[in-house]
């Protein structure tokens, strides 16, 4: 069972978005799922750093596609997106290092800051984009 199902509660109506919004929730699943398989531990590097990688990706398409419509709330947004970014920073160094592993309470919190991020935040600009931008 995934981690994280992606739904229509999930969907902010911006293709784009949702796609990239896809493959976060399937690399969060992917995580989970080496995790509790007791993958090899390069196995879990390949994927945790993938996850790393791509949030940075996401987060920048995001902060492009909101600051090209004109988003009130892109200072916001860049804002959650760099606190999520340190904060997922800190821990690849930690796991990096030896000094912290995959867990449940890490899978908990990724699980959380997504869907919660989406739900909120990356919703609101759905609805903006659409009533201000036409998208």
């Amino acid at each position: 069972m995934a981690l994280l199902d992606w739904n229509a509660s999930l969907s902010v109506e911006v293709p784009e978005m949702d796609a990239e919004h896809k493959k976060l929730v399937g690399l969060v699943n992917e995580l989970n799922d080496a995790m509790k398989s007791g993958k090899a531990k390069d196995e879990m590097d390949k994927v945790f750093g993938e996850l790393a990688r791509y949030t940075q990706t996401h987060f920048a398409s995001e902060e492009r596609w909101m600051q090209k419509v004109g988003y009130l709330h892109l200072d916001k947004q860049k804002r959650e997106h760099q606190e999520l970014l340190k904060q997922v920073t800190a821990f690849k160094a930690d796991y990096d290092a030896g000094k912290a592993m995959i867990s449940v309470k890490l899978m908990g919190f990724l699980r959380d800051w997504v869907r919660n991020h989406i739900q909120k935040s990356d919703k609101d600009y759905g609805v903006w984009a659409k009533q201000n931008a036409g998208v």
